[in-house]
Order: structure tokens, then sequence, then C-alpha cells
């Protein structure tokens, strides 16, 4: 049985987990990082808050994971956060990367993993799932903006259901002044400025 997401519900327990994309659509390194719609659907067993139960695979980095989903491998990009870059090809590993890092792989080990989707926002232009993930039900992109390890961006497609929460996060972590808000000019709406030492 397969059914849209209606309305602005972000999923249901009666709807499906929308996790596929054209085959050309996943592997096409050279589409930029804007968020696309999946274009087909698969069915995964929804808690009944709407998320999805997931097994952890590995951490990329502060904002990537790969995750098992109904047998099938997954790399998820955390839905409207970024972190400083520590893997991304030609480029230096960024001042708080190796932090993020941490601090993401020490949260994704410590509880019951799920996901949640957007409506509309399923997957990335590099293929990737686009999720907010939980720990034992708590969110890993709040801790990380709470931590000042991730500024909020990718913010391609709204409405977004914990877009303002996740503003406020990252307002005080500014006025706070912690992690990557304690330097100057290294956060800017594109990203981060600088490579470590």
């Amino acid at each position: 049985m397969r059914k849209q997401l209606a309305g602005t519900a972000l999923l249901t327990a009666a709807a499906m987990f929308m996790v596929n994309l054209p085959e050309t659509e996943q592997n096409n390194p050279s589409v930029n990082h804007q968020q696309k719609k999946g274009d087909s659907q698969s069915e995964v067993g929804l808690l009944p808050d709407g998320q999805v139960p997931v097994n952890l695979v590995e951490t990329i980095d502060g904002d990537t994971i790969k995750v098992r989903v109904m047998e099938k491998i997954e790399t998820v990009r955390y839905l409207l956060i970024d972190t400083p870059e520590s893997k991304k090809p030609g480029m230096c590993v960024q001042p708080y990367a190796k932090e993020a890092f941490l601090r993401n792989n020490e949260l994704v080990k410590n509880g019951s993993l799920t996901l949640e989707l957007e409506q509309g926002n399923t997957r990335d232009g590099y293929g990737r799932l686009l999720a907010y993930v939980f720990v034992d039900g708590k969110s890993i992109q709040e801790t990380m903006l709470q931590e000042g390890l991730a500024r909020v961006g990718y913010i391609m497609n709204p409405p977004y259901k914990y877009l303002k929460l996740y503003k406020d996060d990252e307002s005080q972590e500014k006025r706070n002044k912690e992690n990557i808000w304690s330097r100057p000019g290294f956060v800017t709406k594109w990203g981060f400025n600088g490579c470590s030492p």
C-alpha cells in the first residue's frame, strides 16, 4: 500500500517512508548540494510518532551518517544543519570539524536511532537521504546547534517543521560565542572559512 504525504503532515503511521530516487540522480556527483523531491517510495515500519527506526553503519562526519533501513544501506545527510568539513575532496580540514565528528559519533552510538523525513525534502543532489535524526527521541541536530558545533543551513524548500527551533538554538549559541561562533568571520551564510593549522 502506497500513499503520498499530504497537507502539512510530515509522516503519519499510515504513510510510506520515501527513500528512493532514480539511479541516474543517485549517482551523479556533479549535481549541486540542493534538495530534491523523491520520485518513488518504499515501505518502512513507522513508529507512532512518525519516526523510522534504523541501525547505525558508520559515522561519516559531523552531519552525515550511514544507516541500515529495511536491509538497505542509506547515507543520511542531516536536514537543516551544516558542520565544518573534514572529508570533502579538495578541501582542507576546517576548525571544529574533528569536534563535530566526534560529538556526532558519540551521540549516534548512545541509544536507539530513528529518522524523520520532511515532506518534499527527501534527497539531496548527491542522492543522500535528508532526515531529522534522533537518539532515544532527542534531536541530534538540536544538540549540535546547542553545543556550537553546527550552523543552520541548506534551507531549500520551506516550510520545515523544526526550522524555527533550530534558528533559536543557533541564535543562542551566537550570543554565547561557543565553538564555531568563537572565531569572528569563521561562519558564513555559505559555510565556513579557514583551515585547521
